[in-house]
């Protein structure tokens, strides 16, 4: 055997084992991802039941910073009190609209 091919057969073995190596450590690598995806998934999960709790409290604040709004408008005689009653009461029913709609969609 010469030395050229005896160096190209060592070579072309430390290869394949480098390479084995590598497939087997990111094999490793790729199940702590998957383990640490559904981690993430659960956390991120568990805060959709806060969230809309949060926008439900959101949207009850603002019915009543809205309510005392409309009534100071109301009562000083404003003509466009019935386009301010609108845009309130529109944007509490968005927040509880959305918070119901991600509460369902995700199933919390």
């Amino acid at each position: 055997m010469e030395k050229c091919e005896w160096i190209t057969k060592n070579k072309i073995r430390s290869g394949l084992v480098l390479a084995l190596l590598i497939v087997s450590v990111s094999s490793v690598y790729a199940q702590d991802g998957i383990a640490g995806i559904n981690a993430a998934n659960q956390q991120v999960r568990s805060y959709f039941a806060a969230g809309t709790n949060l926008m439900y409290a959101v949207g009850a604040l603002l019915g009543l910073i809205g309510a005392v709004k409309v009534y100071q408008k109301w009562n000083s005689g404003d003509q466009d009190t019935g386009k301010v009653a609108a845009a309130w009461f529109g944007s509490c029913v968005f927040l509880v609209v959305v918070a119901t709609v991600i509460q369902s969609f995700f199933g919390v």
